[in-house]
């Protein structure tokens, strides 16, 4: 969310023998506004975008009276002879608030409140089409006296748009009162974001997720299975897509056969219909089932182990799209000796056989224990925790042609950006901008996105992973928002995935990191990093001020146009 608070507005809107004072106003930073919150100020809305970029604002409202059957009405953008950015593009949503009342653990400057998240569509995300009957609906809206409630917009600049300024008026109305204005006014930048996304993402496979939340609930006779799951697939894929972050495609949709002379293969439809989800879906990564699946022991059945992975390498050679990475998440947190010395044998073993398929191991740079021996030679993709990342450690495997990814869980270590929903919402965009500093490819996050297990009900209950009851005294952490960035759409009308402010930040991040690859491959990495090292300075210290990364994104974009 990347605008700017301008001019103070205090609309007195006339009710009959009655004054409400309806003040609206917008919010361009990546912040969140509680319910809680007094009225800001600035009405009118300034962005800047890159073509084939999102842009997203706020629209705030607070009453000392209710005012009820709000919506708010799109407007075509105009710009340069007779360019339009039409308003049936932008999506429009209302924000919905899940009360905190416990903080997250080692939160130290939670406020209790109620905190928006969850974005209930104003149509079906797929389709476009209005949405049938749901327990929560976007428009109209009752806005209550002595709260603050607000609408989010997303507008998308694409590739054939027109550098140059557009212009036009957002409308909120209300039955039997004036409408509101909301001028908004979009430079679109002679800059072209690459289709397929740089940054590499693995954050779980949100469609399997649904899947298993709506298959749990079914057996539970709390409300039956969705009657189309591949409509479901294909919903939860576009909406990943247009994030920014990698969609996985339908599980079996690439598997190595077994021939009779010992070799594998995978079946070229197979292939060509993975091929259509890369290109439709603009996927860079891709994670193949783990080599245990087929083999028992890698140096025992090393002939074996090899002809599976030479059946990859005939699949990415035929699908012939080098941009995407086939890694196998080999294992999840080494934290023993004996964990260490399964990826030892499995990650050399397969590294022999020079394949297109990477070894991923959820591990940092440098070993744990000397007495279990290191991971090097064992591992192409590393992944540390924010806080157990080494610049000089990794700035060496990288120098060996190896690469480093990162992730976050929980609030480990020394504090970093955690995300969680009661910490700040800048927290999801700051860690690629840390992230390029270092020279990370790529971001890693647990739960698919949807970790839902320990709640009922996502759109009320924040507390996605609670372990107070681990511990007789029921003292153990809670996570509100842990593992899950999404929530079931049944609730708002369909079947499927609804976004929320947290994934449009992360995808603001993600399209951040896009301007900073574009000048590190223009030659201009100094002069990015001159840029960025005052805000990002390391996974440990960063710049607070949502309104300075907003800043900084105009410097870089200035520095490529």
């Amino acid at each position: 969310m990347r605008f700017l608070r301008l001019l103070p507005v205090l609309l007195v809107l006339t009710t009959g023998p009655a004054c409400a004072d309806w003040q609206v106003w917008t919010l361009a930073r990546t912040e969140r506004v509680l319910r809680e919150e007094p009225a800001g100020t600035g009405i009118a809305v300034q962005l800047s975008a890159a073509r084939n970029e999102w842009e997203c604002f706020q629209v705030l409202m607070r009453s000392d009276q209710p005012v009820a059957g709000i919506r708010l009405e799109p407007s075509d953008l105009k710009g340069p002879q007779g360019a339009v950015l039409p308003a049936r593009d932008a999506r429009l949503y209302r924000q919905h608030q899940l009360q905190i009342t416990e903080a997250s653990f080692r939160n130290e400057a939670f406020r209790p409140g109620w905190y928006p998240d969850p974005l209930i569509p104003f149509d079906h995300p797929l389709t476009r089409q209005p949405l049938g009957k749901a327990r929560f609906k976007a428009i109209p809206f009752d806005l209550p006296a002595n709260e603050t409630h607000g609408f989010l917009v997303d507008l998308y600049v694409p590739t054939n748009a027109a550098p140059g300024v557009y212009r036009g008026d957002y409308r909120l109305t209300a039955p039997g009162r004036p409408a509101i204005t909301v001028p908004v006014t979009l430079t679109v930048w002679n800059i072209t974001l690459p289709r397929v996304p740089t940054l590499q993402t693995a954050l779980g496979d949100p469609a399997a997720r649904l899947r298993s939340y709506y298959q749990q609930r079914a057996k539970e006779g709390k409300e039956p299975e969705p009657a189309d799951w591949a409509a479901l697939g294909e919903q939860c894929a576009e909406l990943l897509s247009r994030h920014r972050i990698n969609a996985t495609p339908p599980s079996g949709s690439l598997v190595p056969q077994a021939q009779p002379d010992g070799s594998f293969r995978i079946p070229k439809e197979q292939v060509d219909r993975f091929r259509e989800f890369v290109d439709r879906y603009h996927v860079n990564a891709y994670s193949v089932p783990r080599p245990t699946t087929v083999v028992k022991d890698p140096e025992a059945e090393r002939e074996k182990l090899h002809a599976w992975l030479k059946a990859w390498d005939e699949a990415a050679r035929v699908l012939n799209r080098p941009h995407v990475t086939f890694y196998t998440y080999l294992r999840d947190e080494p934290n023993d000796e004996e964990a260490y010395r399964f990826v030892q044998k499995w990650g050399r073993a397969m590294r022999a056989a020079r394949s297109v398929v990477k070894v991923l191991v959820v591990e940092q740079t440098w070993t744990q224990n000397d007495a279990w021996g290191d991971l090097y030679g064992a591992v192409d993709i590393w992944c540390p925790l924010w806080p157990l990342f080494k610049e000089e450690s990794a700035r060496k495997r990288q120098a060996l042609g190896e690469t480093v990814w990162c992730y976050t869980a929980l609030c480990q270590r020394d504090p970093t950006p955690w995300w969680l929903l009661d910490t700040p919402l800048l927290n999801y965009r700051v860690p690629t901008w840390i992230a390029w500093r270092y020279g990370i490819r790529g971001l890693l996050y647990w739960g698919g996105m949807a970790y839902w297990q320990q709640v009922d009900d996502p759109w009320t209950n924040p507390k996605t992973l609670d372990r107070r009851n681990r511990r007789p005294d029921g003292k153990g952490p809670l996570y509100n928002g842990e593992g899950s960035l999404l929530y079931p759409g049944r609730a708002v009308g369909y079947d499927g995935i609804a976004e929320s402010l947290r994934v449009k930040a992360l995808r603001d991040s993600i399209e951040d990191y896009e301007y900073l690859a574009q000048l590190e491959a223009a030659g201009k990495r100094a002069q990015a990093d001159e840029v960025v090292r005052p805000l990002a300075s390391s996974w440990f210290e960063w710049e607070k001020d949502s309104a300075a990364y907003e800043k900084a994104r105009v410097a870089l974009a200035r520095l490529l146009e």
